[in-house]
């Protein structure tokens, strides 16, 4: 049975892109509870529209083909760094969405190189 009969990677990397996409415009919009967060961890000013932007140019390589590598490495960058701030502030529920989208970008990864 091959692989590609058992989950869709396309399929995973789309799901992803979506995911950044409704990500990447609450934090760019800054909501209430955004903006205590991240004035909560001492972070710049505005930082969550930096933040946003990021997340929501990782969706959009993510949706193309030929720019999925990049949007898997933008993605894992992102998710990482939020994974790592959420630990260090003591978060380790909120934690753990953030490690399952790290596991999801290996599956997603192989649609890279189809």
């Amino acid at each position: 049975m091959q692989l590609s009969a058992l989950f869709n990677p396309v399929a995973f990397a789309e799901t992803l892109a979506i995911g950044f996409g409704v990500a990447g415009a609450v934090q760019w919009l800054g909501l209430g509870f955004v903006r205590r967060a991240y004035q909560r961890w001492d972070f710049p000013p505005r930082q969550y529209r930096v933040t946003g932007t990021l997340e929501m140019i990782a969706a959009g390589l993510l949706l193309m083909p030929v720019t999925r590598f990049w949007g898997i490495v933008l993605a894992g960058l992102i998710t990482f760094g939020a994974v790592v701030t959420l630990l260090k502030n003591g978060q380790y529920t909120w934690a753990i969405p953030g490690i399952a989208i790290l596991v999801a970008l290996a599956p997603a990864s192989l649609a890279a190189t189809t």
